[in-house]
């Protein structure tokens, strides 16, 4: 797959701005956020597709009570996103209903089911936040480990996680999981308010299947020069 852009835009103006710089002949995967979502509402899927024919990654993080999870997760379905995003905190009976409501939905508007991801721990939670704030023992990457764990066991296609635990998730769950990683920053870039990051190289080489990247390519002078330089440093490593 190749890098995933993080459309991290307030309104689809800007989105769409981005997007025409790019070849409609380019097999781009980009992921749509709350921020941008909630400017715009389900439409954007469509909007999207006029613009380019992009794979969409739909990242809401859903987290409620199992019943709220599955019904928002059938809506989701019938967009037609190729991959939607739940928290894995929430805990094994909404990641098996959240799976359910998505293959419902999809079937419903004759659509493919998106791959459910389950997110682990933020790339910005550092070990203080972690034990102090949340009152989680141990280190983050014990902390992922055991959502990755739990998520495969309840149905998840793969996770988000930082590309510094993709290894240890790997052994954990075997090689037919996803490990998508956001935290990426290319050489020298600053690295915002990400706590767990590495370069595209070194995530494909600890395990990551897919990475995000955002800032490094939107707010680029040449956004098109810094996409390929990331997709060359990823599918090279």
């Amino acid at each position: 797959m190749p890098p995933i852009i993080a459309l991290d835009f307030p309104d689809f103006d800007q989105a769409k701005q981005f997007l025409r710089q790019f070849s409609p002949s380019e097999e781009l995967v980009v992921k749509i956020g709350m921020e941008l979502v909630y400017a715009e509402g389900p439409q954007l899927m469509a909007d999207i597709e006029a613009v380019h024919p992009a794979q969409v990654f739909l990242d809401l993080k859903l987290h409620d009570i199992p019943h709220t999870v599955e019904q928002a997760a059938f809506q989701l379905g019938r967009l037609g996103a190729a991959m939607t995003t739940v928290h894995a905190a929430g805990g094994s009976a909404m990641i098996q209903v959240a799976k359910r409501g998505l293959v419902a939905g999809a079937r419903e508007a004759g659509k493919t089911a998106p791959k459910l991801l389950a997110v682990t721990q933020l790339t910005s939670t550092s070990q203080e936040m972690l034990n102090n704030e949340l009152q989680i023992p141990g280190t983050p990457a014990e902390s992922v480990v055991h959502l990755a764990k739990l998520a495969a066991a309840a149905g998840a296609d793969g996770v988000i996680a930082s590309p510094l635990e993709a290894s240890l998730i790997r052994a954990a769950v075997g090689d037919d999981f996803l490990i998508v990683t956001p935290g990426i920053r290319p050489a020298g870039a600053a690295i915002g308010d990400q706590k767990r990051v590495t370069t595209p190289g070194d995530a494909k080489r600890l395990g990551s299947s897919a990475i995000v990247v955002g800032r490094p390519i939107t707010q680029s002078a040449d956004p098109v020069a810094a996409y390929h330089a990331i997709a060359k440093e990823w599918s090279e490593a």
